[in-house]
């Protein structure tokens, strides 16, 4: 239901009561703003600090988990990581991008999961092997170079 309100003025000039035309506002400067989702990993800068691990964006379906909070995880290890690090995954599909160097083996769960490193200038694209080890970066490179992971992708 809406209301249309209409000011006339009085004979004389004054305007009717309570009424001006300087007081009007338009109705559509009051409303609120629209959200636009940018992808940026939420609390990055908290996880950062805590974990010394960056997180920059993604879609919502890999997520940072706790290892002991159950089974069917991805899991990466890296050599400048005291403890494996652990994402969720959920949905048909997923993304991240990240920053964790050193890494030098992923344990894949029941998607398929491939991971883009980079060393230098070059980028290199592995497939992680479901529900098992696979060996990258500087564990898969003929030279042993330090590699770090900058994306995650899955599918089921």
């Amino acid at each position: 239901m809406g209301w249309l309100v209409v000011a006339q003025g009085l004979p004389g000039g004054s305007a009717g009561v309570g009424a001006s035309a300087a007081g009007a506002a338009p109705v559509a400067g009051e409303a609120p703003g629209y959200a636009v989702e940018n992808f940026d990993y939420p609390q990055a800068d908290k996880i950062l600090a805590e974990q010394g691990i960056v997180l920059k964006r993604g879609d919502g379906h890999i997520i940072l988990a706790d290892c002991a909070s159950g089974t069917g995880l991805l899991q990466v290890m890296a050599r400048r990581q005291s403890e494996t690090i652990c994402f969720k995954t959920v949905g048909k599909s997923g993304w991240l991008t990240l920053e964790i160097p050193a890494v030098y083996v992923v344990r894949g769960n029941d998607y398929e999961t491939q991971v883009d490193m980079t060393v230098g200038d070059e980028e290199k694209s592995y497939d992680i092997t479901k529900n098992t080890w696979t060996a990258v970066g500087e564990s898969a490179d003929e030279e042993g170079r330090e590699f770090m992971l900058v994306e995650i992708r899955t599918t089921k």
